[in-house]
């Protein structure tokens, strides 16, 4: 599997599917369920059968959105685009199960702490779909892209700018990035990196300190940067070093792919693939007439309507993503590039924060209705990163009492009609927005609400209704007046660092949480101190606790990601450690025909 993120991305569409029954509708009033343990899943499926030669793959994309197309890794932001890049899009380095760097990629690294570098040196015969092969301009490139103000990036970021020179070029004072060094030219296969600091985290995917990825000077140099994200050799016709090429784009439903000859690993097995989106409602269907040969995206809450279909192999793992709860408490400053904390905004007031997360039911949620693939989410770093760092911290369990006694001691106090004013003994609306998905968005998102009521708050839904999901996060990251509270999730990096989702300068910031204290633990997490392992995930675990009090964001579950995959389908994984995700290089059939196998 690439790397997901430097950052961590948005995701998902059907995140908040749930059946159409409402869990609110019980009358307990603090949380009973015993723990909600995860349904576990192989991650590959080992078929002995002979692969024939070529042969077609076909790929569903559950969304009931068409996805926007962006093909560049310097400038996505959601899953799905990261999902249809899957096949041609590559990680320049390899790693473990663990995110730890290896060198088997196409690319190697080697660290300098006295020097403060990391020199990155391309294989031989790392070459684009195009056969131009892969330079030491298309690394530096990639920085140009992401720090350039013209492309407005969101992945520009206070981690990258521990780069030598990366600030001054965002800002237009310096023409080129003065950090990023060509000991060997621009048609060389090395640069350097100039660090202002040595972080604990470069063994690691991930990590955010540097990219993992490069992109093509040579053919796209002639665009303009405000114009990159838009052009036809991005949403079109873009390159890639991957096993496959994109052949053909039919915008915002479908991608196709074909073999890339000069993959540097050697030729791929299949002839073509071909995604396509799918929505919700007509998944199950199509599987159950084995339509497609693997599914990304499986909507959890039918579970039990697809996990035993005939012909299929679940595979799955521990995700890296996680649903939650954020609160918005300021505005994104693009003159200063950072978030400013408003402590007067409607949600400032940490009481009401934490009120909320203790009203809902998470435990019954996940048990109930997710056929064990969720479990109820305690912290903001999900246990996948090991015990280590995840805190052993109970999170936001439902308790009622809890939460009314929380909302009456910082003043909130109910009215005769039972919902509450504010501490200034104003009428108090909060609004809250959630993503459509399937069905049963709407019956969860008034389960929530529902559940608010019971602690005497008054919320409604931002437009009245779930929605679509890229209008929903056009509202997020622009701090629509009209949210107050939201409801998404999102797919985080492969190193634990939250410093990218939650400081002062991540854009990924959508809560617009800031404080000194919070600077500080985040600080702590990727600083100095933090070389010594033992102290960073103390660091970690500090902050989640911190985090967990001030309930900023509120995480609501943990999730299993599963594929289901035709047993046709032979050297399939899912294990982090692949090459690329699905492990496309050496993906192959065992006959011509999606038919039952």
């Amino acid at each position: 599997m690439k790397k997901r993120s430097v950052l961590g991305m948005i995701t998902l569409a059907t995140a908040l599917s749930i059946t159409l029954v409402a869990c609110g509708s019980k009358s307990s009033d603090s949380s009973s369920s015993t723990a909600n343990k995860a349904v576990k899943f192989p991650v590959s499926y080992n078929n002995t059968a002979k692969a024939v030669k070529g042969g077609n793959v076909n790929v569903a994309v559950v969304d009931d959105s068409p996805f926007k197309g962006v093909f560049n890794e310097e400038l996505y932001t959601d899953q799905y685009d990261y999902d249809y890049m899957g096949p041609a899009s590559e990680s320049l380095f390899a790693y473990n199960s663990k995110f730890k760097f290896n060198n088997n990629g196409a690319a190697t690294l080697k660290q300098d702490n006295n020097a403060k570098t990391i020199t990155i040196t391309i294989k031989p015969n790392v070459k684009w779909s195009d056969g131009q092969p892969v330079v030491a301009r298309d690394l530096v490139y990639a920085y140009e892209i992401m720090a350039n103000k013209g492309t407005k990036s969101q992945r520009y970021t206070e981690s990258l700018q521990n780069i030598e020179g990366l600030t001054e070029y965002h800002d237009g004072k310096a023409d080129s990035i003065s950090g990023l060094t060509m000991p060997k030219g621009d048609n060389g296969n090395t640069m350097v990196i100039h660090f202002k600091q040595m972080k604990p985290s470069f063994n690691t995917s991930g990590n955010g300190y540097f990219l993992e990825n490069a992109a093509p000077y040579h053919y796209l140099h002639d665009i303009a940067f405000n114009k990159l994200e838009s052009s036809d050799k991005v949403r079109k016709q873009p390159l890639f070093f991957g096993p496959y090429k994109i052949s053909k784009v039919v915008a915002g439903q479908s991608v196709q792919y074909t073999p890339n000859k000069y993959y540097w690993r050697g030729a791929p097995k299949l002839d073509k693939i071909t995604f396509e989106n799918v929505s919700s409602a007509s998944i199950t269907s199509a599987l159950k007439n084995h339509k497609y040969d693997v599914v990304y995206g499986m909507p959890a809450d039918s579970y039990n309507e697809w996990k035993n279909i005939s012909g299929y192999k679940n595979l799955g793992h521990q995700s890296l993503a996680y649903n939650y709860l954020g609160f918005k408490l300021g505005k994104w400053d693009n003159s200063k590039n950072e978030n400013v904390y408003n402590p007067k905004a409607k949600m400032a007031n940490k009481s009401l924060r934490q009120a909320m997360g203790y009203a809902l039911n998470n435990d019954e949620v996940a048990a109930k209705f997710y056929n064990g693939t969720r479990t109820r989410a305690t912290t903001l770093i999900p246990p996948v990163f090991g015990k280590d760092v995840h805190a052993n911290i109970n999170g936001y369990d439902l308790n009622i009492k809890k939460a009314n006694s929380l909302l009456d001691k910082a003043g909130y106090k109910k009215g005769k009609d039972g919902y509450r004013t504010d501490p200034n003994g104003k009428k108090l609306t909060i609004h809250f927005a959630t993503m459509a998905g399937g069905s049963t968005a709407q019956p969860l998102a008034q389960d929530y609400i529902q559940q608010w009521k019971k602690i005497g708050l008054r919320v409604k839904l931002t437009t009245g209704r779930p929605i679509e999901f890229n209008s929903f996060y056009d509202k997020i990251q622009n701090d629509d007046k009209n949210v107050d509270v939201y409801a998404a999730a999102w797919s985080l990096s492969s190193d634990p660092s939250p410093m990218d989702l939650f400081s002062q300068k991540a854009p990924f910031n959508y809560t617009r949480f800031v404080s000194k204290k919070n600077t500080e633990l985040l600080n702590n997490i990727d600083g100095q101190k933090a070389m010594d392992p033992a102290y960073r995930a103390k660091a970690l675990i500090a902050w989640q606790k911190y985090a967990n009090d001030e309930a900023f964001a509120i995480p609501t579950l943990y999730r299993e990601e599963i594929f289901p995959v035709n047993k046709r389908v032979k050297n399939a994984s899912v294990d982090y450690a692949s090459a690329n995700y699905l492990n496309w290089a050496k993906l192959a059939v065992t006959s011509n025909s999606t038919a039952k196998n």
